[in-house]
This record gives C-alpha cells, sequence and structure tokens, in this order.
C-alpha cells in the first residue's frame, strides 16, 4: 500500500453524515422504554432523595481523583450508558424495597441460617471485644461463597450479568445492578442473625459492604500493592469485572482476599499487567427496564392468571382437578428447579482447587476473529 492509500492519509471530510435511523424496534418501543425508566427513577426520588445525594458525593469525591490520576486515560467522563447507571443510582431507593422483598425469601430458601444455628453456642462464647472480628470473618466468608454461587450457577448468573455488563469501570458503574442481585449477601445476614450477632453488628457489616464496594469501581490507577493479599483494593476488584480469559471466575471475596486463596480463585498477575476489557460476552440490553427483565427471558410468568383473574376463577371452578394437578406440577417444577441449584452449588463448591468452572453461563459463539481489544 502506498503512502497516498494509506488509512493516515484519507480524507473524512466530504463523507455523509450517518442517517438517523430509528432505533431496533421503532420509535415507539423506545418511547416506551424511556417511559418505564422515568417512572421507575421518579418511584426512587419520591422514596427518598438518598439516591441523589449518593450520586453527588462520589461526583465530588471521586471524580477529580479520575480525572487527575485515571487507570483508562481513554475513557471519558461522559462515556457510553452513563445516564444508564446514574439512573440505577437514583432508583436505588425504590429498587432496594423490591430486592427487600425478595431477599427475605431468598435468605429462608437458602438455608444459611441453618448453619448460623449450629454455630450460634459457640459464637455466644466468644468475648465482645472480638465479636466484631468473628463477624467480619463469617459474614466475608457466606459472601464470598454467595458471589461464586452467582457467577458459576447459569440461573443465578442471569441476574449478576447485568452488573457485570458495563464496560467502563468508574465512579458511578457499581451501581448497576439487577434488584435481585442484591439479594447476594442476603444468606450472609440471615447467617449471622442465625449465629447470634446483634442488629447493629450486621447492619453494619452490610452497609459497609455495599458503600466500600463503589469505591473499588473507580477509573484511578492507584494499585495498593502492599495491600493486595490483606484487603480488596481497585486492582483486585478491576481483575474481577475483567472480561480477559484468564482472570474469568477469580476474586469473588468482597472484603478479605483471603478467601479467593483459600479456595483456589486469587487473580493477581504479576508486572505491570493491568485488566483492559471490562464486560460480557453475552448480549446484553443497554435499557433499565429491559434489563430489569433480561433474567426472565424465556421463562414463564408464575402471576400470568393475574391478566385475567375472573377467567382463572372461572377455570378452577369448571376444572378443580385440572387446577389441583396444574398446581402440583408447577411445585413440581419449583422444587426441581432448586434441587438442580443445589446440586450446581455443591458441584461448584467440590470443584479441584483452580479449575476455570466450565459451566459458568458467560459466553456466547464469537467468530474466532472478534476481540473486542480492537474497539479500546
Amino acid at each position: 500500500m502506498d503512502a497516498e492509500s494509506s488509512p493516515s492519509h484519507l480524507n473524512f471530510e466530504n463523507v455523509p453524515a450517518a442517517p438517523n435511523l430509528p432505533p431496533v424496534g421503532g420509535w415507539k418501543r423506545v418511547i416506551l422504554l424511556r417511559l418505564l425508566a422515568t417512572i421507575i427513577i421518579g418511584s426512587g426520588i419520591l422514596i427518598s432523595f438518598e439516591g441523589v445525594t449518593i450520586v453527588i458525593f462520589l461526583f465530588i469525591i471521586v471524580v477529580p481523583f479520575e480525572r487527575l490520576f485515571p487507570r483508562q486515560k481513554h475513557q471519558g467522563f461522559r462515556r457510553p450508558h452513563l445516564d444508564l447507571d446514574i439512573g440505577y443510582a437514583m432508583a436505588a431507593p425504590f429498587l432496594n424495597i423490591i430486592a427487600l422483598t425478595v431477599g427475605i425469601f431468598v435468605g429462608i430458601i437458602s438455608l444459611a441460617w441453618i448453619p448460623g444455628l449450629l454455630i450460634a453456642p459457640y459464637v455466644a462464647m466468644i468475648p465482645s471485644q472480638y465479636k466484631l472480628i468473628a463477624g467480619i470473618l463469617l459474614f466475608d466468608m457466606t459472601t464470598y461463597w454467595a458471589h461464586r454461587f452467582y457467577h458459576e450457577i447459569p440461573i443465578l448468573w442471569k441476574f449478576h450479568s447485568i452488573h457485570h455488563s458495563t464496560e467502563h469501570m468508574d465512579w458511578v458503574s457499581g451501581f448497576r445492578a439487577h434488584p435481585f442481585d442484591g439479594t447476594l449477601i442476603v444468606p450472609a445476614i440471615f447467617f449471622l442473625f442465625a449465629a447470634g450477632f446483634s442488629n447493629e453488628q450486621v447492619g453494619f457489616l452490610a452497609i459497609f459492604q455495599i458503600v466500600f464496594g463503589l469505591f473499588l469501581h473507580a477509573n484511578v490507577r492507584f494499585r495498593f500493592k502492599l495491600f493486595d493479599r490483606f484487603i480488596m483494593t481497585p486492582e483486585f476488584h478491576h481483575w474481577h469485572h475483567s472480561n480477559e480469559a484468564d482472570a474469568i471466575w477469580s476474586n469473588y471475596s468482597t472484603f478479605l482476599p483471603l478467601w479467593d486463596m483459600l479456595f483456589g480463585t486469587y487473580f493477581m498477575p504479576k508486572g505491570d499487567r493491568r485488566p483492559q476489557i471490562y464486560g460480557v460476552d453475552e448480549i446484553v440490553p443497554m435499557t433499565m427496564a429491559e434489563q430489569l427483565k433480561y433474567p426472565f427471558e424465556g421463562v414463564r410468568n408464575p402471576l400470568s392468571f393475574l391478566r385475567h383473574p375472573l377467567r382463572s376463577l372461572w377455570y378452577l371452578i369448571r376444572h378443580p382437578l385440572r387446577s389441583i394437578a396444574r398446581f402440583f406440577r408447577f411445585s413440581g417444577r419449583m422444587i426441581k428447579g432448586y434441587l438442580v441449584i443445589l446440586k450446581l452449588m455443591f458441584r461448584s463448591a467440590t470443584r479441584p482447587w483452580g479449575e476455570k468452572y466450565p459451566s459458568a453461563a458467560r459466553h456466547i459463539e464469537r467468530d474466532e476473529s472478534y476481540s473486542r481489544k480492537l474497539e479500546i
């Protein structure tokens, strides 16, 4: 290729602008999705200004460091889908109510409270000055396993994939999460309550874990190498979000890297290598309404009978035996699904040390030439 025809010498001044085509699904769909997002965000603001306050606080405290000491220098402040993540932050009070409602159910069926009851007599023997330390260790270990299961069990990963779908780590990216994904720490909370820890201690640990996690997503170049094996750092958590092959299924700890080192999921490469590619290979939609629906694609709505309550009631009166049979079939499917999850949890927990988990729902088929590295 000669100098005149090389890309560096091409003149793009006369290239016409791209046509303003309607988005996929048409403008009616776009308007509907934006309306739904506005309702969700508006509900969160009406319930509490907490989300708005946190956004302002993080903007003032974290953004200056990101501008002065950026990890990814190419990443601008107005990066793609910034509005989506800010929307999640403002909608948090509303989404948290949904998460709390579902979380109670998840906490019960997780059975995490059973081992809590078993160790309660031993927890009662711990001197009060050491009880918080014991609580941190137990809470962090339980959260580690919950987080690991969310990555390595396909049905759980569908919810957690929303949080990992962000391809830009910064001050507000940590807010993007499905409300059902917020149940991640509920088994740990039930475990500690059953073990006999006080409301104040459990509440402190839960709030600290959430707030601390927000700062770990920041786009800052600080590495804190001395702390890599003692406490979570932004570098540790950025590798967890990385979509690079050798970093997948690693760094599940939420406070102490100890658990990753013990259970073979610790990843912190030596030298100057740093994570460059984030996100997931799945095609996750990039609107709030579609992301909230995404984990339920292909799942039949168990409350579909509420769409036509009178028709459903009439069917129940006319065909009582069929209705009873439907109920038992539905219950059977629920029990079967729960047993499958328990089986996958056992498989995840007992896989050989350091083995990459092959059944996690992460990949979609790509052409061998496909590489998101080219987009950075």
